[in-house]
């Protein structure tokens, strides 16, 4: 049995949040939102409450999870030091969108890392977020509230339609802002390293720690190669809907007419279509489905816009996704590595 409890972010009924952080203290499951998209918490001290997060997920248990906490002390008991570098992060970018990975404490479950002797650990900014941790009174493990490999959860509906029944409680709490999972920073070695891109940039983190920051080679590429991952969303296929996604890449003109294209040719193949396009593109489009992300100027709400759209393709019957690539700067680069996970990397150049 699921409790449904709505909280409005404006005016937070301080009782549902109690409820939900008795039932964390005592080893259950709450999906709740945060800046980035709904998280499915549990105590990040427990390993029987972990195997929780996995069962009602079906998520593999060599993926990492990332732990939240309310404030920088929080961290202390959970890792073995917090480099100079990190705390300069920490005070640039926290609380949000960013993760950072560190030697975990013995005090950490392995069940967390997947074994690792690293542990990601984030501050959301979201009040409910931040509200559900003081009430529990523990750090919470969460990593994103669907199904394992479905498109991330930015409303609660998305959630209840993949977990009701599964967990314990689901705190409704209006839409994500950003769309996207956070970045995930591992500054274990001599340059940082972006494992995850999501809602902080690197350009923004290299412009205000003025620092070289690296992103992981492998973060564009199928890495099923049997390596364990370091941080969530690098190894498997995520983010799917339930059809195909194809992305055309290349000059915008180019894109249009190739997908134009392939589009005739799919219909004579008796496929439905859907397309996913910027809003200048939008009225160039003829298929069954054209779902706008919105404008190329502003990869901010394109970033908050996909998971849905991805999502709201599910319930439609188009048998393949034509989706249109964005700008690889900033946000866009996030934006890029979600939609290769949902394709299977399937890229057609225009």
């Amino acid at each position: 049995m699921t409790s449904i409890y709505e909280i409005d972010c404006d005016n937070i009924d301080q009782s549902h949040l109690i409820r939900c952080g008795e039932i964390i203290k005592k080893g259950g499951t709450v999906a709740f939102p945060t800046e980035t998209v709904y998280g499915l918490g549990a105590n990040a001290l427990d390993p029987q409450a972990i195997k929780k997060i996995f069962e009602a997920k079906g998520r593999p248990s060599d993926n990492p999870l990332i732990v939240h906490v309310a404030s920088i002390k929080d961290i202390e008991p959970l890792v073995l030091e917090i480099p100079e570098l990190a705390k300069r992060v920490m005070e640039s970018f926290w609380p949000g969108p960013l993760t950072i990975l560190f030697k975990k404490s013995p005090l950490v479950p392995y069940e967390i890392t997947a074994g690792l002797p690293t542990v990601a650990i984030r501050i959301p900014s979201h009040p409910i977020a931040r509200g559900l941790i003081a009430a529990a009174g523990v750090p919470i493990a969460a990593p994103s509230a669907n199904l394992s490999g479905k498109p991330s959860p930015t409303t609660a509906a998305h959630v209840v339609e993949d977990l009701m029944g599964k967990v314990d409680a689901i705190i409704a709490g209006g839409n994500c802002e950003v769309g996207l999972e956070s970045t995930v920073l591992d500054l274990a070695g001599e340059i940082p390293m972006i494992l995850r891109p999501g809602g902080i940039s690197r350009e923004r983190l290299e412009t205000a720690l003025n620092i070289k920051v690296a992103e992981d080679p492998a973060l564009n590429k199928d890495n099923l190669d049997g390596a364990a991952p370091k941080s969530p969303g690098m190894k498997y296929t995520h983010y799917s809907p339930r059809a195909d996604v194809v992305i055309i890449q290349g000059e915008k003109k180019a894109v249009v007419s190739k997908i134009n294209q392939l589009n005739q040719d799919y219909i004579r193949e008796g496929k439905k279509i859907g397309i996913i396009c910027t809003e200048e593109s939008y009225p160039m489009y003829r298929a069954d489905i054209v779902k706008s992300m919105g404008s190329s100027d502003n990869l901010d709400a394109i970033a908050s816009n996909l998971f849905k759209i991805l999502r709201d393709f599910d319930n439609t019957d188009v048998d393949i996704i034509l989706t249109e690539a964005v700008s690889e700067v900033e946000v866009g680069r996030a934006i890029m590595n979600r939609l290769l996970k949902a394709s299977g990397y399937r890229v057609i150049k225009a």
